[in-house]
């Protein structure tokens, strides 16, 4: 089962037999997402998705990575945007994955970080290769989690592993992200694209209206306040954004060393 694919904008964009594939297609930054690639995977997903055609949606990224978060490269090279604008973009994305009526399912086959393990996260069937990662790298740069990950992550580990993950911002492999309950399977890297397209067929080929029933359901039982996520995300991210932490740990990581953080609580 495969479609021609076209590029739109950092995107590869294919449809066919009812499956839309969405690759984010920028591999030479490891699928990190800029602005752009962000509002254009965000309008995919509120129009060409839920076009009649489409019965089920798979993420992926190209290359080794699946998305390793905002391109921080692209950001600190550019005029500076309204965090308030980014964090609505991010959760656009985000939001659009959990109200899709079509399942839609991600297919990691390397590294899901920051709003990428957002992404990940937020899909309703996520299959990695054994060598994937999820990583909440939010803190390492002087942030905290966004993307809803504040409540997807608790929403299937726990407080106590969800508190692991986001204050100490370790990665965590494809086989204890199974284990946790934060993804779906992990399949062998030689079998996982053919092992998604066969769960795909058969979703495409499921009774539709009774897939998108089931998956309202299931997102209200489990992520009935995620709105209220994204507002507690948005207003402490866009503090963040303009702290002393986040310039300091935004340096370190494109310099390639340790940050040296030295803000101070606000109580």
């Amino acid at each position: 089962m495969t479609a021609a694919a076209e590029r739109v904008g950092g995107l590869l964009v294919g449809c066919a037999e009812g499956v839309l594939r969405i690759t984010i297609a920028r591999p030479e930054r490891m699928n990190a997402l800029d602005l752009d690639s962000m509002r254009v995977l965000g309008d995919l997903l509120e129009t060409r998705a839920r076009e009649e055609d489409v019965r089920v949606v798979v993420l992926a990224g190209e290359g080794g990575s699946f998305c390793t978060g905002a391109d921080l490269v692209a950001a600190s090279s550019g005029p500076a945007s309204d965090p308030r604008v980014v964090m609505a973009t991010a959760n656009r994305v985000v939001r659009s994955i959990l109200t899709l009526p079509a399942p839609v399912i991600a297919r990691v086959g390397g590294a899901a970080a920051g709003v990428g393990a957002s992404i990940a996260f937020a899909a309703d069937l996520t299959y990695a290769a054994p060598t994937a990662c999820f990583l909440l790298a939010f803190v390492n740069i002087g942030l905290m989690p966004d993307g809803g990950s504040s409540m997807l992550v608790p929403a299937a580990v726990g407080r106590a592993r969800a508190a692991e993950m986001a204050l100490l911002g370790e990665r965590l492999g494809a086989a204890d992200a199974h284990a946790a309950g934060l993804i779906t399977r992990v399949v062998a890297a030689d079998d996982l694209a053919a092992h998604v397209d066969t769960v795909a067929a058969k979703l495409a080929a499921g009774p539709r209206r009774a897939l998108e029933l089931t998956k309202r359901s299931l997102t209200a039982a489990t992520l009935a306040r995620i709105e209220e996520a994204f507002d507690r995300e948005t207003e402490g991210q866009v503090e963040l954004l303009g702290s002393a932490d986040f310039r300091e740990g935004a340096a370190a990581m494109l310099e390639r060393r340790a940050p040296n953080f030295g803000g101070r609580s606000r109580g």
